[in-house]
Formats: structure tokens, C-alpha cells, sequence
């Protein structure tokens, strides 16, 4: 691992810290094509479809529903987070890292309504009989020269073997950074469920049309519907966030979240997030009332000053919960890998203090281990 006050030496470096979402933006040129939704979907929201859909800016890029985010980040303040003190270093260096797993994978044989969360923001659900399998990422992040960051590898292992993720009907991808939209665990499990619909966002097919050629890819803007079975609605709703690949490539697919519900249960995914005016998580609370479940992000927050545009910290995922007015809480996007400056387990940390003090309320918060069984 490099010293963390030494320069970036190389564009594959740059690369790497842009596409795990640190938020590194390279002044785009071409001209995309003006895609605000797919109109073969339904839009749940018509205010929205009427006022035109996914807001793009000048160049036909996508936008935050609050247009805050990715445009104030730069590779100055990239430099400026590297050769800054970590206040937390000393907790990093002396705690041990991860989150405990539980290596039991009977849950995939039952027929219960369940969320499992497998690491990171990998998340196997079943609901109305349906088995869907959220960002899977099966090993490492596979990001070259990920030494300027922190680590690549995981802290915590994958919680059951990866050949038994078999049967699923839905492969959801909420965007295309690499900790989330790997090649590898896809093609994997394209040969594993040839039969899996996968369910992404705006301009997502040609990327994930390589790894997956045989299977139907549905690419849906916010507020929109994928066509599903009867029995589950599943809808793409936003999230304070950007997407990229490489260098030149930013915001040219969309990113987002999502909602899953049946006549009686829904449950909320909020995707890679900050918290920005907390306007899409109000508006996620008054479209879908109700919610059972919401799991929101918590993780990769510090230095909050550079990360809070695309990840949020404890207390703003406590404010993210109670705008969408969700009955329970299960935070994710920690514990597997180490991409920011505080320690993997800290959000948890936080957040049960938080809970003790009363700033959440009842027993809402619920702390998964991997492979731990939530029933919905």
C-alpha cells in the first residue's frame, strides 16, 4: 500500500479511485444521446414523467434529482483527502476489521420472505416467491492499482459458496462502479441462471449486454417500473450518486436504488447514496407509504467533507430513514472493504450509539451480520 501523503503517479491510479465512487470527475466533451427514461416502462410518479424524467445536463449526462453531487468533487480534493492525516489511523491500525459472518446457506432452500445480506451492498432477497440478488460481488474488487486507496480485498468473507447462488429470477445493478457492477461475479452467475432477468438503469445494457448475451436486460430512468411478475413490482428510484468506469465515461449511465412491493410488503434498497438535500428520500416515503424495510448506506463516509456528495455518514442515514418513514432499518455499504478513512465496523458503531440515545427510535435498527437472516 503506497504512503498515503505520496502524489498519484498514473491515470490508471485515477481510474481506480473514480471508480469506486470517491467522486473524481474529468471534463466530459462528447455529446449523448438525450435518454430521460425507457418508454416502454411504466412511471410510477406522472409529475415526474411530465416534467420531463432524469435530468440531464448539457452534453445529455445525468444528473442528482437534486443536481448536487458529483460536480463539486474534483482531483484537488482527491490529493487534498490522500495527503491529509487520517484522525481515525491509529483505531484502523490497532481494531480488527470487518463484519462477522455467519456461514449457513439453508436460507436458500426455504420459502419465507427474506433479505440476507452477503457483503457490501450484495443483497439476496426473497419476496413473493421471487429470488433476487442485488450488486453481486463474489471476491475483490478488481480495480486496478487499488494500493492508493486503502484495500481492494475483502475483510470479510463471502458468507456461502458462490456456486449455490443458482435459481434466481432477478439480477438487479444499481450502477456501474466497480464495487458494484463486476464482471467477473456476473459472468459467473449468467452461466449459473440463464433464465435471470437483470434489472438496471439508463444505458446499462451495453456494458452489461458483453458479460451477459443471452439474458433480457431491462434499463429503467427513475420513478419507472421494470415488467415483472404480478405478484412484485420493482421500481428504480434515485439516489445522491454518480456512475463511471474509467476516465472519460462519467454520468453517461445512471444510477439509483430500489423499491420492492407486493400487496402486503414493501422494501426499500436505497443504493449508493449521500444524503444531498434529502430530497429523493422524502419523495421515496410519500410514493411508496409503508415501507417495512429500508436499507440505506452508511458506510465510506470520511472524510465527510469529500465523501458526504456520494456516501453518507451514520446520522444522515438516521435522517434518510425517518424521510422515507420506513418501520425498519438495516444499513449496509460497510464492513467488507476499505474505502474511506474511518474503520469498517465505525457506522455500526455509531449507529447503535445512536439507537441508545434514543435518535432513532424503538427497536428499528437492525445490525446483520453476513449470512444473518432477516425475515420481512
Amino acid at each position: 500500500m503506497m504512503k498515503r501523503r505520496k502524489f498519484i503517479k498514473n491515470s490508471m491510479t485515477i481510474t481506480a479511485v473514480s471508480a469506486i465512487g470517491g467522486g473524481i470527475v474529468l471534463s466530459q466533451k462528447k455529446q449523448m444521446k438525450q435518454i430521460t427514461k425507457n418508454p416502454d416502462l411504466e412511471t410510477v410518479w406522472q409529475e415526474w414523467e411530465k416534467n420531463g424524467g432524469n435530468p440531464l445536463d448539457e452534453n445529455g449526462l445525468f444528473l442528482n434529482m437534486d443536481t448536487v453531487g458529483y460536480e463539486k468533487a474534483a482531483f484537488s480534493n482527491v490529493f487534498k483527502w490522500k495527503s491529509t492525516k487520517n484522525p481515525f489511523k491509529v483505531r484502523k491500525d490497532n481494531t480488527i476489521q470487518g463484519t462477522k459472518v455467519i456461514k449457513d446457506d439453508s436460507f436458500l432452500n426455504g420459502q419465507e420472505d427474506v433479505v440476507v445480506m452477503l457483503g457490501h451492498a450484495t443483497i439476496f432477497i426473497r419476496l413473493a416467491g421471487k429470488r433476487i440478488l442485488i450488486d453481486p460481488l463474489l471476491g475483490n474488487v478488481p480495480v486496478p492499482y487499488m494500493e492508493f486507496m486503502a484495500s481492494s480485498k475483502r475483510f470479510s468473507e463471502f458468507p456461502i459458496d458462490s456456486k449455490k447462488l443458482i435459481n434466481l429470477d432477478y439480477i438487479l445493478i444499481s450502477h456501474a462502479h466497480y464495487d458494484h457492477c463486476d464482471k467477473t461475479s456476473l459472468k459467473l452467475l449468467q452461466k449459473q441462471n440463464p433464465n435471470a432477468k437483470i434489472l438496471t438503469g439508463l444505458r446499462m445494457q451495453s456494458l452489461l449486454q458483453n458479460w451477459m448475451p443471452n439474458h433480457e436486460i431491462q434499463e429503467a430512468g427513475w420513478f419507472q417500473k421494470y415488467k415483472t411478475d404480478n405478484k412484485l413490482d420493482i421500481v428504480f428510484v434515485p439516489s445522491c450518486h454518480w456512475s463511471n468506469r474509467g476516465l472519460n465515461d462519467a454520468n453517461e449511465t445512471l444510477w439509483g436504488g430500489f423499491v420492492f412491493k407486493t400487496n402486503d410488503k414493501t422494501i426499500y434498497f436505497g443504493g449508493d447514496s449521500g444524503y444531498g438535500n434529502g430530497t429523493h428520500f422524502k419523495k421515496i416515503g410519500e410514493l411508496f407509504p409503508n415501507i417495512d424495510l429500508a436499507i440505506i448506506g452508511a458506510g465510506a463516509f470520511a472524510p465527510t467533507w469529500f465523501m458526504k456528495y456520494n456516501h453518507q455518514e451514520p446520522i444522515d442515514t438516521v435522517r434518510a430513514f425517518k424521510d422515507c418513514k420506513a418501520k425498519r432499518l438495516i444499513p449496509f455499504h460497510f464492513g467488507t472493504f476499505d474505502l474511506s478513512d474511518e474503520p469498517l465496523n465505525e457506522p455500526a458503531i455509531i449507529l447503535e450509539q445512536l439507537q441508545a440515545e434514543n435518535k432513532i427510535g424503538g427497536n428499528e435498527l437492525k445490525i446483520v451480520k453476513f449470512g444473518e437472516v432477516v425475515l420481512v
